[in-house]
């Protein structure tokens, strides 16, 4: 029997709904590892919210338990991200002998867990222990246990708590895959993220009495290769440690991992580890900020204590110099921990004080500078004609890249701390703070 019209437009109209439905959620832009999809913290979403607060544009805002400084990635319907569940010690513990110093943490003991949000609705889904630490190093106050973002694929989830543990686990049922321990002293605690090119995991491990990058199978968790890091100068080791996160690039045919250190830059061979060039940039350390990478030039940041923009050419090969490799050098206001973005011919990076800098990449020069106050660790993000910067008090500050001076679009404030650099999926951004993770975006 035919139905009626009236019937058939219904049914074709819940179609139609449901089909768009479907590819907007096809079409949405995953957000797999720290920065994103390019490592590089842009994104291809349209429409994210330029206004926002506790009681505006706030889809949802889920309580995360412990404290973690992992940024949230997404894929399909799901939100992952770590956090440290800590016990603190007895005053008695500490007199007792246990090293502290004043901007030191010391937890009596750690549980490190793995954490999953429902996209849509919010709900956590999963909260899974995935190491139990009985007596952990202290770690500085500004750190987390869980602060290395993990890392999506389509099937799993890789974590990595530096000297703690790496985890793989499935993401359909959120059970132990494989675990490796690479113990490092890292003094101030853990840092560096990990990246997924092709079938390896790659880690960096830079702490104060060794240094090396490895790559372990991804499927199994079995090393495939491990280099070292070029001769470091001295022998404090407090100056021999990093945090940075590699950056996956590919100029002129050949893939490389560009991975800032201790004392040097060096650029990998992803497949076996083999060193395609090195630099060296002086006595900077602990590097937190991730390279960014445009038309054949890398743009890193030497770290503490007096840190400097270097734009470096990667078809180099070798042991490079700065009196002929460094095509330009910029020291003024340079963040030691928020890592630099590029959008076209300009490079964007707000000083941990809250200077925020336009950078010409052909000259080095600065276009403008200007005070947004406060003080930054996350990385910002950029998306169409906005660029957005988390600061440690919970503002989130909204800038127009491309201006001829500083224009501040938005300012916008969240309860609690921001350390975690922000997502984009869906037109919306997800932002965590140390209480709580928000889904953000315009009603």
């Amino acid at each position: 029997m035919r139905k009626p019209a009236s019937s058939r437009c219904s049914n074709l109209l819940l179609t139609s709904v449901l089909v768009v439905f479907f590819l907007s959620s096809v079409m949405a832009e995953d957000w797999p590892a720290f920065r994103g999809p390019t490592g590089q913290g842009r994104t291809t979403e349209t429409n994210l919210p330029l206004t926002f607060s506790e009681t505006e544009n706030v889809t949802w805002k889920t309580m995360i338990p412990g404290k973690g400084w992992s940024s949230p990635v997404i894929m399909g319907n799901e939100v992952w991200m770590s956090t440290a569940v800590v016990t603190e010690p007895l005053v008695e513990n500490t007199a007792l002998g246990k090293k502290k110093k004043p901007r030191d943490f010391l937890a009596e003991s750690v549980s490190l867990r793995a954490i999953c949000v429902d996209k849509v609705s919010g709900k956590i889904t999963r909260d899974v222990e995935l190491i139990s630490v009985a007596e952990p190093e202290s770690i500085h106050t500004l750190n987390s246990y869980a602060s290395p973002t993990p890392v999506l694929t389509e099937n799993r989830v890789y974590f990595h708590f530096g000297t703690y543990g790496t985890v793989c686990i499935n993401r359909s049922d959120a059970k132990e895959v494989w675990q490796r321990q690479l113990p490092l002293q890292h003094a101030v605690g853990p840092g560096s993220s990990p990246i997924v090119w092709r079938d390896l995991l790659i880690l960096v491990c830079d702490g104060m009495e060794t240094q090396y990058v490895t790559a372990l199978n991804r499927d199994t968790g079995k090393e495939v290769w491990k280099t070292h890091r070029p001769k470091m100068a001295g022998d404090d080791g407090d100056f021999h440690k990093a945090f940075s996160t590699p950056l996956a690039i590919e100029w002129d045919g050949q893939p490389q991992l560009l991975i800032p250190g201790a004392q040097w830059f060096v650029s990998y061979e992803p497949t076996s580890g083999r060193e395609l060039w090195q630099i060296n940039h002086g006595r900077g350390f602990s590097n937190v900020a991730a390279p960014v990478f445009a038309d054949g030039i890398g743009y890193l940041i030497t770290g503490f204590t007096k840190p400097k923009l270097w734009a470096i050419p990667v078809q180099e090969r070798g042991e490079l110099t700065e009196d002929r490799n460094v095509l330009w050098e910029q020291p003024k206001q340079v963040p030691k921990k928020s890592s630099p973005q590029l959008v076209g011919s300009e490079i964007y990076m707000v000083s941990d004080s809250g200077v925020l800098s336009c950078v010409d990449v052909n000259s080095g020069d600065l276009n403008w500078s200007a005070r947004m106050g406060g003080n930054y660790s996350a990385s910002p993000l950029h998306s169409e004609d906005r660029l957005y910067f988390s600061s440690q008090n919970g503002q989130v500050i909204v800038v127009k890249p491309n201006a001829k001076k500083f224009e501040k679009l938005a300012e916008n404030k969240l309860d609690g701390q921001i350390m975690a650099s922000p997502a984009a999926n869906d037109s919306a951004l997800f932002v965590r703070t140390d209480q709580a993770l928000y889904r953000i975006e315009e009603k």
